[in-house]
């Protein structure tokens, strides 16, 4: 099988790409990245040694190719030839793109305009697109499964959710399968590891011995996933596409659903002593509670714990000292 990463080079992708190199059933990954935010090193110990022909020396080789999904030939250029597609090019940091809410749509609606639209065109047999939890906004109840509708409070959601419908769309008129994954909010190291996620940050500054600062009275819901757990999904997804029946499925587990305010107990449990700062926040973020039960239907699991991965990343940053 070939697979298309978009977005191969971010948080997700870095751990994803060598779960690919290392699986027998990939021949060729191809990654469509623009560099805007990810970066070359993602792809540390993935590449191989090119020939005379300008091609890899084994079966796996890895194909990187500099482009925008929000131009249609940078798709269309790097989807010729694969199976099945990884689409997690985007604009992220929910909370951020309310000051960038054009890019946000051209990037998130538009990009996946455009993988759908290539897909459709080659004939690509199955896409698995990128959504997220976020998309349910502030949810009163628990336990919020996929057939609860989304009330999205920020463009990146808006987005998001509306890349769900393009998806559906797109697979009903072509002979293609199609599914959306609605990540919980990831934690934990890859190459790419980002700090404007809650855990990371607050592992960061547990460390640094700065105060965990808490935005409103930390009630707040939200699920977690370690990120190598959600790129297994996204692989579990693109490779077995016959496991995954349904259009849209939540990434996580029950037991990851967190208050923010236990979030910042368990990083001061785990990391040392630091204070927990609340702040009064007129303006609270998203607050959902979700079900993952659908998500076991496909035979896949989750691996890690959000303790675990919460002592892995501390672990990571202190190797040095340990050695």
């Amino acid at each position: 099988m070939d697979v298309l990463v978009t977005g191969g080079c971010g948080y997700i992708g870095s751990a994803l790409i060598p779960m690919l190199r290392s699986d027998d059933a990939v021949d060729r990954i191809v990654v469509l990245d623009s560099l805007e935010s990810g970066s070359p090193r993602a792809l540390l110990g993935t590449l191989s040694p090119v020939d005379s022909d300008g091609e890899g020396d084994d079966a796996q080789a890895l194909d990187f190719r500099r482009g925008d999904v929000r131009e249609y030939g940078d798709v269309e250029n790097a989807m010729r030839g694969v199976d099945t597609v990884i689409h997690l090019a985007a604009i992220t940091g929910a909370a951020s793109t309310h000051d960038r809410r054009d890019e946000t749509f051209a990037v998130n609606y538009d990009g996946t305009e455009n993988v759908l639209k290539a897909a459709g065109k080659l004939g690509v047999g199955n896409v698995v697109s990128a959504s997220s939890c976020n998309i349910y906004g502030r949810a009163l109840s628990t336990d919020i499964d996929e057939s609860v509708d989304p009330d999205p409070i920020n463009p990146y959601a808006e987005a998001k959710y509306q890349a769900e419908s393009l998806l559906a769309d797109y697979c009903a008129d072509h002979e293609m399968q199609g599914t959306a994954l609605r990540m919980a909010t990831n934690y934990g190291y890859s190459p790419g590891v980002r700090f404007n996620l809650v855990v990371n940050y607050f592992v960061f500054r547990a460390l640094t011995g700065r105060s965990l600062t808490v935005y409103g009275d930390g009630s707040n819901w939200r699920p977690f996933v370690h990120v190598e757990d959600a790129a297994r999904a996204y692989k579990h997804a693109a490779l077995r596409p016959d496991d995954w029946n349904h259009r849209v499925y939540n990434v996580g587990t029950n037991a990851g659903n967190f208050q923010i305010a236990d979030i910042a107990d368990l990083v001061q449990e785990e990391v040392g002593p630091v204070d927990i700062t609340y702040l009064e926040d007129e303006h609270p973020g998203p607050s959902y509670h979700v079900n993952f039960d659908r998500l076991g239907e496909t035979g896949f699991e989750t691996t890690w714990t959000l303790r675990e991965g919460v002592r892995d990343l501390a672990e990571r940053f202190m190797e040095a000292n340990n050695e």
